[in-house]
């Protein structure tokens, strides 16, 4: 059995897709890989040189200090999301997810009188919990994932306001030495989320569960006929975006030293965006989590950037969302131009 495939998504074992995976398909795939990250590059820093005549205070170490140290939860949970698009899954949950895990670390810290392990050991639980049954559910039934955890959304939010009885729950200093800046003015949050960062590179493109998503993504039936178990897979990667969504709540509840049952609502819609930006195909089979980590620099940059500017929350919010746009329109091109290839 042959199996075409496009040279971004020849990453996957030459064995799994079949005999036209050859070594000039992994030669282009890297060249390809190397101009994408270059773009993305020479968008970021065009940006900060357009910020930086525009507004005499933004290249300063304050406001970079200050970015690094707000985008640790979207960059976490946008690891997670790149691993789940890549299998061509989606999920709308996160963000709920979040502030349920924020809310029972709360409630077992200050209600139950837990100290921070214990309590943030009860919400990475429930983080992985809830992304599990995202999994499980969307595998088992074959119900797509958009709807499972659209569902999940509003499960995890009303749990929310009954962790934390419909009201912020303040916490204060026993959780904040996690963003408290130490080097630089970079917090452990920050530096934590790089190596999460690191950590999903790695397994994306030097294991064989890597593989086996950029398979998935790419032609699940093939991988199916090869062997491969596709459910505990799918399962595992959302799973992992659970876990993860419950270790980006300790950073937010860190943060902000307490614990709001409305705490990112609608940041899946910022996460998702970030792996749109950082090249990740809407189709699966494709993505890179360093170039993700490119796209959550980019939309914290223009955020930042149009608030030292004086744009209005309007403004912001048309132009971020005309970025995302031409993001999506700008991968399905390239989908496009891959296919017309084979």
């Amino acid at each position: 059995m042959t199996t075409q495939l496009s040279d971004t998504q020849s990453s996957a074992p030459r064995s799994l897709l079949g005999t036209d995976a050859t070594i000039g398909n992994y030669s282009a795939a890297l060249v390809r890989g190397v101009r994408e990250y270059l773009g993305l590059v020479l968008v970021l820093v065009g940006m900060l040189i357009f910020f930086s005549f525009a507004s005499k205070y933004f290249f300063s170490l304050k406001t970079f200090s200050t970015i690094a140290n707000e985008i640790p939860a979207l960059t976490v949970m946008a690891v997670g999301m790149t691993f789940v698009m890549i299998i061509g899954g989606i999920d709308l949950s996160v963000g709920s997810v979040l502030a349920l895990c924020g809310g029972v670390l709360s409630l077992a810290m200050v209600t139950w009188q837990w100290g921070f392990i214990p309590a943030a050991a009860l919400a990475l639980s429930i983080g992985f919990l809830c992304g599990m049954v995202n999994g499980l559910i969307s595998v088992i039934w074959s119900v797509p994932s958009f709807i499972v955890t659209l569902g999940m959304l509003e499960i995890a939010r009303g749990s929310a306001y009954l962790a934390t009885s419909s009201r912020t729950e303040y916490i204060g200093n026993a959780v904040a030495f996690i963003s408290d800046p130490v080097i630089a003015g970079i917090s452990p949050a920050f530096l934590i989320a790089i190596l999460i960062v690191v950590a999903g590179q790695v397994i994306l493109s030097y294991t064989v569960f890597g593989r086996h998503m950029i398979g998935i993504g790419t032609n699940e039936e093939a991988m199916r006929l090869a062997g491969i178990r596709i459910r505990p897979t799918k399962t595992a990667v959302f799973a992992l975006l659970g876990l993860l969504s419950a270790v980006a709540a300790s950073f937010q509840v860190s943060r902000l030293e307490a614990a709001d049952p409305n705490a990112a609502a609608g940041m899946e819609l910022q996460v998702i965006a970030a792996v749109v930006i950082g090249g990740t195909s809407l189709l699966g089979g494709r993505g890179s989590v360093i170039n993700t980590f490119i796209g959550v620099l980019i939309i914290s940059i223009l955020e930042a950037g149009l608030a030292q500017i004086g744009a209005s929350d309007p403004a912001k919010r048309i132009i971020t969302g005309l970025v995302i746009v031409i993001a999506v329109i700008v991968d399905m091109y390239r989908n496009r131009t891959s296919a017309g290839k084979h």
